[in-house]
């Protein structure tokens, strides 16, 4: 239940909408005998098998008639919408007061009548009232389910650990159960979570959002034209270009007719934009400019993005000098009355342009080559693994029916392109790098361990194109170097099995045969080490030796290099998307262990003040989201590193602060999740690690609150804050709107 404005501040009319849209809602569900039963609470529950489910159900059926009612309903819900503090206290110990002996009873039940007897087995219901205090074997049951509700799986001696801290901490005066006034005590560290107490599962109950007021829109604020003024510049530079070469064509071509006059503007501006679409995909270039005060002036973050704007404005020209020209030859067909305009369409004439008068069918002919590439590039295609095709159909964006005017436009970029594609090439044929090791993860991530090239360099968060030839001979894909620049011998990088390629790898390196004669020696070694350090499958998984060969290509840069030069930044990683945020982070803190001083004489240690030409930082403050327990193992080691590191060199651990993150876990003020979040809290406390991951940060259940994320960071006072964001496209446009309401730099990473 999410009461629409929180619990003691509704207003008569949004209290009467809200009864209004509840009693809609129990109609919907309830069906012509006026009363919700069990199961069809369950699904508007959206679950099968729920001890909360059941347990709400047995406190809102106060007549014990194994049904709800409006009335009942009602009564119930203005309880926790309306009630005080000592209402929902109450209803919440109701909620763990169950009896222990029904409660196993019913489990067992529950087990024989799924596996052992389907259909043949009744259920005892639970009971709406327990004992009137809660004993350690009902703390175990309930805490059980909130695990379980939460997606949280802990073994059960940890499961053990937490009913013992939540208990010893309630049990105020040690007589082996918890009545009411100790758990009250007990919730008063924690006032927010009260008055925010809710029962989240219950998304039928909540009312529709209020219509938003209209205001005005974000692209017209002043912090919106601050964060976006480098790509606003260039968007209009583009446009006006574009405008004034369109101008120029028109005017000088005037005399032909308008038609005319407007084919060969869009002719202008196609020679110039077919010319350009190949700029933003420079990547050496780029990744070059990256490095020079260009890269404060040009949007170079976004480049992809222009790569595809141009593509879409080359779709455009063509189809409009395209039909200006039919229009155009419709006229004269008309005026000549000899030739039909089939003629002028397909018949090559003199005078009228290109290599003996066909500029008609050579312009139709890219007209068609460009509509395939926009297929091609489609999204559909690309999933399909068929995305090679596409730059088989490039070279012809280069073939333009006005002849030898164009090739001064494609001078400068042609060359460009060329000079990247043959160092490409030189790289990709100096020989293949070496696989030294690889870690299959449970949550089908591929940590790959490649020996390094004597002369390769990269800043940290920098990506590269990997090529397997046993996975794909000619498919080349990118993904960001998660190891540190200080590291010498290897690479690494982590893949997460998303797409056919990726798949296809994770699979590859668990297959214990391979029919490839190149994959026998990988094969070998795989087995071997399986049979040796399966068993010792860790956080990072089990390291398998490989024999297998890779090439890459790259460094390229990313907008992450702004990182080492901002005052405070805040690093967010959703997913995988922490990949480039483990390389920035293994290589602050080999920085600042370079800067840690020493007193020869008492042997007292200290870090001088980092803000030099290398790392202008004062403070990092990194945000790992993920959607569930499995996926934090990705870098949990690399993390713990950090952290004892950090703890070491400036025990107050100011300089780094970590922030997890779980969304399946239900928030703190969650009925069915409040006495988990206690017991956390409480083993973390005790213990100085997490339960979920084992770091000394303690995980937080949910999604996070960026208005106090971004708050708290604005309070410090640490410099300019820069913030660096690496995920779903969905996230980034929520987090990019509460930066520009703080004043506070955006910058993405696209993967």
């Amino acid at each position: 239940l999410h009461p629409p404005a929180g619990s003691c501040t509704m207003s008569a009319a949004e209290d009467a909408e809200w009864l209004r849209w509840v009693t809609k809602q129990f109609g919907s569900i309830a069906g012509e005998d006026k009363e919700i039963s069990l199961e069809e609470f369950k699904t508007a529950l959206q679950v099968k098998e729920s001890f909360f489910a059941e347990r709400f159900f047995a406190l809102f059926d106060s007549d014990g008639s194994g049904t709800i009612s409006l009335e009942e309903l009602l009564k119930a819900l203005s309880l926790l919408v309306h009630g005080n503090e000592t209402d929902k206290l109450r209803f919440l110990f109701q909620v763990y007061d169950v009896d222990g002996k029904m409660m196993k009873n019913r489990l067992i039940c529950i087990f024989l009548k799924k596996i052992v007897a389907p259909g043949r087995i009744g259920v005892p219901a639970l009971p709406r009232a327990g004992s009137g205090s809660i004993d350690p074997d009902e703390l175990r049951v309930v805490l059980r389910w909130c695990l379980r509700e939460s997606a949280i799986a802990l073994p059960e001696e940890r499961l053990g650990d937490l009913t013992l801290a939540l208990f010893e901490a309630a049990d105020k005066d040690r007589s082996g159960s918890i009545t009411f006034e100790e758990l009250r005590e007990e919730l008063e560290a924690f006032p927010e979570v009260m008055e925010n107490l809710t029962i989240s599962t219950a998304s039928w109950l909540k009312p529709p959002p209020p219509a938003e007021r209209s205001r005005r829109p974000r692209s017209l604020t002043r912090a919106y034209w601050h964060n976006h003024r480098s790509k606003l510049a260039f968007l209009g530079g583009y446009a006006g270009l574009n405008l004034l070469l369109f101008a120029l064509a028109a005017l000088r071509h005037a005399g032909l007719g308008g038609w005319v006059a407007v084919a060969r503007g869009c002719g202008q501006c196609l020679n110039f934009n077919c010319a350009f679409l190949a700029v933003p995909m420079l990547r050496r270039c780029l990744t070059w400019l990256r490095a020079t005060p260009v890269a404060k002036v040009l949007p170079l973050d976004q480049h992809v993005v222009f790569h595809q704007l141009v593509g879409y404005v080359v779709l455009a020209l063509a189809a409009v000098h395209t039909g200006a020209h039919v229009a155009n030859f419709s006229r004269l067909a008309r005026q000549d009355g000899r030739h039909a305009l089939a003629e002028y369409l397909l018949s090559a004439r003199p005078g009228v342009g290109g290599l003996g008068g066909t500029a008609s069918q050579t312009g139709l002919a890219l007209q068609g080559l460009l509509a395939a590439m926009l297929a091609f590039s489609s999204p559909c295609v690309r999933r399909s693994g068929h995305f090679e095709v596409s730059p088989a159909a490039a070279p012809c964006d280069l073939a333009n029916p006005s002849g030898a005017q164009s090739c001064s436009w494609f001078a400068v970029p042609g060359c460009l392109f060329a000079l990247e594609k043959v160092v490409g090439l030189a790289w990709r044929r100096a020989g293949g790098l070496r696989i030294v090791e690889v870690n299959l993860l449970p949550s089908k991530v591929t940590h790959l361990v490649i020996e390094r090239p004597q002369f390769f360099h990269y800043k940290p968060g920098d990506y590269v194109y990997l090529n397997i030839p046993a996975i794909a001979t000619y498919e080349w894909h990118p993904f960001t170097i998660s190891s540190a620049p200080e590291q010498q011998e290897t690479l690494w990088l982590h893949i997460r099995s998303l797409g056919q390629w990726t798949n296809k790898l994770y699979e590859y390196f668990q297959q214990p045969e391979s029919p490839s004669p190149q994959s026998k020696p990988l094969s070998r070694s795989l087995r071997e080490k399986r049979c040796r350090c399966w068993a010792q499958v860790g956080a990072e998984g089990a390291p398998l030796s490989a024999d297998a060969e890779c090439y890459i290509d790259g460094p390229y840069g990313t907008p992450t290099r702004r990182i080492f030069t901002s005052e405070h930044a805040v690093l967010i990683g959703a997913g995988i998307g922490i990949t480039p945020f483990a390389s920035i982070l293994q290589s602050i803190m080999y920085r600042y262990r370079r800067r840690k001083q020493s007193c020869p004489s008492c042997h007292y240690s200290w870090c001088e003040d980092l803000r030099d030409e290398e790392m202008a930082l004062r403070k990092v403050d990194f945000i790992w989201i993920n959607r569930d327990q499995k996926h934090f193992e990705w870098f949990i080691s690399l993390l713990t590193k950090l952290e004892m590191e950090q703890a070491e060199q400036e025990p107050g651990g100011r300089f780094l602060e970590m922030h997890m993150y779980m969304t399946s876990a239900l928030g703190k003020s969650d009925m069915k999740a409040i006495g988990l979040q206690m017991a956390l809290d409480l083993l973390a406390a005790k213990e100085q690690r997490d339960s979920i991951t084992g770091l000394r940060t303690r995980t937080q259940p949910g999604r996070p609150d960026w208005s106090k994320v971004f708050g708290k960071v604005a309070e410090e006072k640490r410099g300019k804050v820069q913030v660096f964001f690496c995920g779903s496209p969905a996230l980034a446009k929520v987090i990019r709107a509460h930066c520009e309401h703080f004043g506070f730099r955006f910058f993405e990473e696209n993967f």
